[in-house]
């Protein structure tokens, strides 16, 4: 269990000298239809040491690319030596008080990517919670490949009904690392240093919870091959991690199992925290016809004989909405029922794309900004059912959930080498 998840050597600012509330900046993978976020966060750090300058949003994607990403791992080369400092052999025990007073904890350190496949019927220790979009990898490799920093925004989560791993660090540790609040309504973050003989403890209950007599009694039957970590967000940058350490094993062979590449910053939740909720990842289509888009949906979905429970989904355009029954949908969850259907319209539809919105106010708002816009809201899915589905039926189709709003999301906050 130690060579799956370990203590690893942790970099951050010095809180007395640097702003936290500046330095910590949301996932890349947020906001991606919304430039005025980003331009609030540019305007709101200023000239203050922040991650901002540490990653690329991914709104930006495609957007001369080559020179924000040398620009990156400048600024990145800037803080190894001006701002970031080395904790040895550390892992993070953090409390994020979201707005509304919920407190979701976490645990810091680093996973082996040797133990993680997101291919199709993996049964790696680490799986992906989605089905991996392959063309999604190669632009988020190009970030991190020469970049002599990570920077965690990946959440594993951990199937731990009694609370044995997570939970009884909180009130337990010392050694205070920061304390502050994040930007645009993140909250407030406290991380903690524990001690060895914590990490020592956590690290024997995390081994505790993938024996085959704990698979039996969870999921009934210990022939199973056994799921410890399932990704709760950011499965296409650890792919994309895993992407980068096999381009590395490729070119140095044995010697890359010592590559500090090898590994990858990861924050673990508890799925049976109270505190952690699941939020549906929404739709929102661009560029199309949204009659000819809501019609082609009512007519697919009319046509379904499975044997799922029926499902409704609603669907925007403009001013109007309509909510469409499906009475025997062939996928097990609604956001199932309609990827499968903009899958396939989107590959008839040169021009029309999709994106994945957080909230109904979000996905309401940029239906109205255009008429050919359309957005799809559905139920969410129950977070008890992730990884019983994952180990029976594989990967969700992408996107399915969300762990908290977009605000509520991960901040870019620890850093770790990974240049050998």
């Amino acid at each position: 269990m130690e060579s799956i998840f370990q203590s690893a050597d942790i970099l951050l600012p010095d809180f007395k000298k640097t702003d936290g509330t500046r330095w910590a900046v949301v996932a890349c993978d947020q906001y991606t239809s919304d430039a005025g976020y980003w331009k609030t966060a540019e305007n709101f750090v200023g000239d203050a040491p922040s991650t901002l300058r540490l990653m690329l949003p991914e709104i930006y994607l495609g957007k001369d690319d080559a020179t924000r990403i040398e620009k990156i791992h400048a600024e990145m080369k800037t803080a190894l030596q001006t701002v970031l400092q080395r904790h040895s052999d550390c892992m993070i025990y953090l409390e994020r008080r979201l707005e509304g007073g919920k407190v979701r904890r976490g645990l810091i350190g680093k996973i082996d990517l040797e133990t993680y496949d997101y291919n199709k019927g993996s049964t790696s220790l680490i799986r992906a919670t989605e089905g991996t979009v392959l063309e999604r990898i190669p632009p988020r490799v190009a970030v991190r490949r020469g970049a002599p920093l990570e920077m965690p925004h990946v959440l594993l989560l951990i199937d731990d009904p009694e609370r044995t791993v997570i939970e009884p660090l909180s009130g337990k540790t010392a050694e205070k690392l920061y304390d502050f609040d994040l930007m645009a309504g993140g909250g407030h973050v406290c991380g903690y240093a524990l001690s060895k003989d914590e990490q020592e403890k956590a690290v024997r209950a995390l081994a505790a919870l993938s024996t085959p007599e704990v698979m039996k009694k969870k999921y009934g039957s210990a022939d199973l091959a056994p799921l410890l970590f399932a990704v709760g967000d950011g499965n296409h940058s650890l792919a994309s991690a895993k992407a980068y350490y096999e381009e590395i094993k490729a070119k140095l062979g044995a010697a890359a199992l010592s590559h500090p590449a090898r590994y990858a910053l990861c924050e673990v939740n508890n799925l049976h925290d109270d505190d952690l909720e699941f939020e549906p990842i929404y739709r929102v289509v661009f560029g199309a016809d949204p009659k000819d888009l809501t019609d082609s949906f009512r007519a697919a979905v009319s046509k379904l004989t499975g044997a799922a429970k029926p499902q409704s989904v609603t669907v925007l355009c403009g001013k109007e909405e309509e909510t469409i029954q499906i009475p025997s949908p062939e996928k097990q969850l609604p956001v199932g029922t309609v990827q499968a259907f903009l899958d396939e319209y989107l590959a008839s539809h040169p021009g029309v794309r999709v994106d994945y919105i957080h909230g109904t106010d979000a996905v309401r708002r940029l239906v109205a900004e255009n008429d050919g816009n359309a957005g799809f809201l559905f139920a969410g899915m129950e977070k008890d059912q992730l990884f019983r589905t994952v180990m029976f039926d594989g990967a969700l189709p992408r996107k399915t959930f969300s762990m908290g709003r977009a605000q509520d999301k991960r901040f870019y906050l620890e850093c770790r080498k990974i240049e050998a």
